[in-house]
């Protein structure tokens, strides 16, 4: 830690040495102040951009230039003519004051370079050469030069600390606009520009009588040449490694043309690289077609997809297959379709052993160490086809259907110092479709009428099976369980099964009526509904040495061992917000009023509520210059549980957690307060950046678990004790010339009711992380990039108490020698101390040495090594509710791989 601390201040000494400044004012010949001038300087002797700046709302600019040199000084403003003039610098900074006089058209300075960075109303437009020195291969290698651009821990684009949600190419969606196989698979030769789209709406009726602040998407502007024809490239690479060859092979191919694009990716290779990880592909979908305000209520059809053992990340082995095609074609001005197609298989071997420490030892539930390994299989498929029909401005129609199937499965090996072995076998053919229309009228200017609707069909078949030792003895922990479950006890093995099928059926509709009162104020009537149906079955077996079945019967539980519950839920609503614009605020109060009904039959009873609720919130938000703004956001929601909490029956969560559910579970009611800050400075490329977020949650339902040593048996109930969540966030960020500096924080506070053994406690966490940053961005010499993430977690569940500290420095290089050699590596070392004088570690380095003639080559060469250091496994650890563990997860070994890479 120490060196990189010293290389950082030698870094920035050595910068800050043999810079001046420059700055002033530039105005008109009125003497008013030009706010969002462009000022660029550049080096006569190099023919380069060396610095660049946009003035403030006082007209100052400042730029960082070289002692002892000579620079052209270029200053340009819409609608006055380009002024430019060459000065030459010593040692001292200069101030300077420039008029700009009204454009002539017959006199113009030509300019040389285009700006980094210009600002266009609500659109921030980024140049793409402006930001590479030749060792970019992809768009994210961009974007993570940017200044107020982020690519954060999940792949997510974050501009101003906001999560872009949809990009286009050239004004097209790409892949639904998802952002991270974009990111990922578009290559940065074809960039031109990059615009942030800020307070953006797909639907352009509602841009002013909605708020929009958070919505920000992204278009990539092609550069010329790339349209009309195919451009992209095609990757293959092959290696060995200690269990056997290595393989890859990825084709990336894009069309585009103003009336239609083609977009194909595809992937296989063994070597852990994945462009969508099966997390992802279960998100993919989403772009900006949701409602366009949240009701209030929301009601939670589970998701019994498997739970795998890996993310897809850390494996022993993982070979992966992709395939993905997008289009989009405009046969006119009025309708566009488009659509896609992904196909995903993944064949993963996993290993992780873990400490298993429960929360009171005083309750008697036993240490636990466990050692597990696991063959996953996964397929999955989706498809999307879109329409989006636009006549004239007062008319917009669009269609979304999504269909997706997945064939998963898991086996899995355990070995528990409490139970002993045991075999488990995961396995899950689900699908499901989703619709959505949306059509949008504006009357008049003064009336615009909005309906939305979205319909889901989902279906779930998990099925479980696990094998364990029957102890003659009766000393293994399952045994007691095992008699309580009413299992034939006279055989050597427990051979336990379970099926089950969950079938989901919702509508989400909703017409919205906007009144434009006036220039300042409209407001919004919602009348809308939620209409839910899910079944749910399922039953516990055993087979028999004979390969029969056997249905047993709980000794608990009143003897409920099997499901079959049907449960209905609707909410019918009425919503009212107004919007008030006055000087530098903008405020949103609203409320709606839901008359709720919800059923559920099951073993002949049925279980019905009927109620009212009043929802109210509120928003506020300060806009305190055009790239600052304050934001206060209150709302009260509905939360409902899912059927496979109200079913009364035995639910075999996996050999270990048995639950059953209670079928009079009332909804929890949450209060959730949020304050959001953000500034962005073109005048000394400063971003800033805070959320701070609080939530209470009422009623939350919540789980009494009971121990038979670590075999766990949950039921559910409303928990009058109120739970609570605070989380804050900031990032500040800061451009000095050639160097940008970025500090992370974050804090996360908890407080969870948890009832074990039929007793109280709370349970409480703290989380803090640090991550202050430093990168270079020149445009010749090599980059580096100096990070540092210190966190401290610290959990209280009473009678024991756990710290987990976290130091983790990381180094990112790279260089663009001789115009022709790419060389780039980064490495993290990451330690993490125990709270008990104990500490664990381990490193990741990886390198990748490339060559290419040129930057216009078609063929590229490159070997890339992975796991260098050739480190086995990782460490975490970790704390909830129930438990305090730490596990080690088994990694590929090192890969060193020798690819070529052909460009279209």
């Amino acid at each position: 830690m120490k060196k990189i601390c010293c290389i950082a201040l030698l870094l920035v000494a050595c910068i800050s040495h043999a810079q001046i400044k420059l700055e002033g004012v530039v105005k008109d010949t009125f003497n008013i102040a030009l706010d969002l001038a462009n000022v660029i300087a550049i080096n006569q002797q190099t023919s380069g951009l060396e610095s660049y700046g946009i003035t403030d709302e006082k007209g100052k600019y400042r730029l960082t230039l070289g002692k002892n040199g000579t620079y052209k000084i270029q200053i340009s403003y819409v609608g006055m003519k380009t002024f430019e003039e060459i000065i030459s610098t010593k040692e001292s900074d200069i101030a300077k004051d420039y008029t700009l006089q009204p454009e002539n058209a017959l006199d113009e300075v030509e300019l040389i370079y285009e700006m980094p960075v210009t600002v266009k109303g609500d659109t921030l437009v980024y140049n793409a050469d402006s930001f590479q020195n030749g060792t970019e291969r992809k768009l994210e290698d961009i974007l993570e030069k940017l200044p107020g651009v982020e690519i954060n821990e999940n792949g997510q684009i974050e501009v101003e600390g906001k999560v872009v949600s949809k990009l286009m190419v050239n004004g097209k969606d790409f892949f639904d606009g998802d952002t991270k196989l974009a990111t990922k698979n578009i290559p940065s030769k074809a960039v031109d520009k990059i615009q942030v789209l800020r307070n953006y709406s797909e639907v352009g009726q509602l841009s002013g009588v909605g708020n929009n602040q958070d919505n920000v998407a992204l278009n990539i502007k092609l550069k010329e040449g790339k349209e009309n024809f195919w451009f992209g490239n095609v990757t293959a690479g092959a290696g060995a490694s200690p269990d056997g060859e290595l393989y890859l092979l990825q084709p990336k191919l894009f069309y585009y043309n103003p009336k239609y694009s083609l977009n194909f990716i595809g992937d296989i290779n063994n070597t852990g690289e994945l462009a969508l990880t099966r997390r992802d592909i279960r998100a993919f979908g989403g772009g900006f077609r949701a409602p366009s305000r949240s009701s209030g209520t929301s009601i939670d059809l589970g998701d019994n997809g498997l739970n795998f053992l890996t993310n897809q990340s850390n494996a022993l082995e993982i070979e992966n297959k992709l395939v993905t095609g997008n289009f989009s074609y405009s046969p006119n001005k009025a309708l566009d379709l488009s659509g896609f197609l992904i196909f995903n298989s993944s064949r993963i071997l996993s290993r992780e052993t873990s400490f298993v420490q429960y929360t009171d030892p005083e309750l008697g539930i036993p240490d636990e160490a466990t050692d597990q390994s696991g063959n996953e299989r996964s397929d999955q498929a989706l498809m999307k086809l879109s329409a989006s029909y636009k006549p004239n401005f007062s008319n917009q129609l669009d269609y979304d259907i999504l269909g997706r199937v997945s064939n998963d499965s898991q086996n899995q090996n355990i070995f528990s110092s409490v139970i002993g072995n045991t075999e488990q076998l995961n396995e899950v053919k689900p699908y499901s479709i989703n619709q959505n229309i949306n059509y949008y009228y504006t009357l008049n200017e003064n009336n615009i009428f909005a309906f939305e609707a979205q319909h889901l069909l989902k279906n779930e078949d998990p099925f479980y099976n696990a094998l364990l030792v029957n102890n003659p003895n009766g000393a293994d922990a399952f045994d007691t369980t095992a008699e309580a479950l009413g299992l034939d006890t006279s055989l050597t093995n427990y051979d336990l099964g379970q099926n089950r099928r969950i079938k989901s059926n919702q509508v989400d509709a909703k017409l919205d009526y906007y009144n434009i009162l006036n220039a300042k104020s409209n407001i919004n009537f919602t009348f809308g509904t939620i209409l839910s149906r899910q079944e749910f079955n399922s039953n516990i077996f055993q087979f028999l040495s004979d390969g029969s079945q056997f249905n047993p019967t709980p000794t608990f539980n009143d003897g409920k061992a099997t499901n079959d519950i049907e449960y209905n839920f609707s909410d019918v609503y009425l919503g009212v917000h107004y919007r008030l614009k006055s000087g530098i605020f903008t405020i949103t109060p609203g409320f709606s009023v839901h008359a709720y009904g919800n059923k559920n039959s099951q073993f002949g009873v049925i279980y019905e509520e009927n109620f009212f609720r009043f929802l109210p919130d509120f928003e506020t938000r300060i806009q305190l210059k055009k790239s600052e703004a304050l934001t206060f956001s209150y709302d009260m929601r509905n939360q409902f549980t899912d059927i496979t909490r109200l079913a009364e029956g035995l639910v075999l969560n996996n050999y270990n957690s048995i639950q059953f559910g209670q079928p009079d579970l009332q909804n929890a009611l949450s209060h959730n307060v949020s304050l959001l800050y953000s500034s962005f400075n073109l005048f000394n490329y400063t971003n800033v950046f805070a959320r701070a977020a609080y939530s209470s949650n009422i009623d939350q339902v919540r789980s009494l678990t009971n121990f038979e040593n670590v075999i766990r048996t949950n039921t559910f109930f409303n928990s009058n004790f109120a739970d609570e969540n605070v989380n804050v966030f900031g990032r500040v960020q800061r451009t000095f010339g050639k160097l940008r500096a970025s500090l992370n924080t974050s804090f996360n506070y908890s407080k969870i009711n948890q009832f074990i053994q039929g007793l109280q406690s709370l349970n409480e966490g703290y989380t803090q992380s640090y991550t202050p940053e430093l990168r270079t961005n020149f445009m010749e010499a090599p980059n580096v990039s100096l990070r540092y993430r210190y966190s401290v977690t610290n959990n209280n569940q009473g009678s024991r108490k756990t710290e987990f500290v976290t130091n983790a420095p990381s180094v990112e290089f790279d260089a663009y020698i001789w115009k022709a050699v790419t060389f780039r590596t980064n490495y993290t070392y990451t330690q993490q101390n125990l709270g008990n004088g104990e500490a664990q570690s381990f490193q990741n380095w990886d390198a990748t040495l490339s060559y290419r003639k040129d930057r216009d080559a078609k063929w590229e060469y490159e070997i890339k090594a992975t796991n260098i250091l050739d480190i086995d496994s990782q460490v975490r650890n970790s704390a909830n509710n129930l438990s305090v563990f730490t596990s080690e997860t088994f990694i590929q070994p090192r890969f060193v791989t020798f690819r070529f890479v052909y460009t279209l």
